[in-house]
């Protein structure tokens, strides 16, 4: 499937994957000032953005469709960072094609599988009728029902875009990320993996736990962990200069 992407920069290749429900757009300013240093990817994944979309998904599937764009795009010995579920994009991407990436960066994202935690969302998404709401400003307060943390609802509403005048759509494939969230939340293949990989950790997110690490390492023996205490899952929004030193200073080592 052919990705979207945004690129900034220029030297080694970085690549971006974002997380679910998000897009390249959540990572520009990030893009922006790696792209000092590299030249920078941001790709939106399958069903999400303004990538194509699909009944099909799964990481293989999207492990595969990023070693299309990255072989369209001639890209070799790449520093690959994913967050959330694009982590595990990542790491399946890494199991499949260790020859393909030089460093890993893994953000708030394990190898086990979780407890289905999204439902929430879900059903607020599903709440809002675009044949009724015809702006941002009702769809915010219609999924305010469901969800009360007013930066989670900007972050989500950001899929929605003007299909033409009056007319609101989703640029996420939300029927199918629906039923497929079982795929999303599944654990990766045991697939041991031989490359430099850093997991970054929110300290206020239980996605990484200290209990997870060795679990971590029977697939990734060179992962190194760091923890940035005062960030939940939304890392790089929430810490976003300590994250951006922690990421450069593994990138270019």
């Amino acid at each position: 499937m052919e990705l979207h992407f945004k690129q900034f920069g220029e030297g080694k290749a970085f690549v971006i994957l974002h997380g679910l429900f998000g897009s390249s757009d959540n990572w520009q300013t990030h893009g922006k000032k790696l792209g000092e240093y590299f030249d920078v990817y941001v790709v939106d994944q399958r069903n999400h953005g303004e990538s194509g979309w699909s009944e099909e998904f799964s990481y293989d599937l999207m492990a595969d469709d990023l070693h299309e764009f990255i072989l369209e795009n001639d890209l070799k010995e790449i520093v690959l960072m994913g967050h959330s579920m694009g982590g595990k994009t990542a790491m399946r991407y890494a199991q499949k094609h260790p020859e393909m990436i030089d460093k890993l960066i893994i953000v708030d994202m394990g190898t086990k599988d979780y407890p289905s935690s999204h439902n929430t969302i879900i059903n607020g998404l599903k709440s809002i009728d675009l044949s009724e709401i015809k702006s941002r400003s009702a769809a915010s307060e219609q999924l305010s029902k469901y969800i009360d943390n007013k930066s989670i609802r900007q972050f989500l509403l950001k899929n929605l875009y003007w299909k033409e005048k009056g007319q609101l759509a989703w640029r996420i494939n939300l029927p199918v990320l629906e039923e497929k969230y079982s795929e999303i939340i599944k654990a990766l293949p045991e697939v041991e993996t031989m490359i430099d990989t850093l997991f970054i950790a929110g300290g206020q997110s239980d996605y990484i736990l200290p209990a997870d690490h060795d679990a971590i390492r029977t697939l990734f023996p060179l992962a190194d962990f760091y923890t940035i205490e005062k960030a939940g899952h939304w890392i790089h929004a929430e810490a976003p200069e300590e994250f951006i030193q922690e990421v450069l200073g593994f990138a270019l080592l």
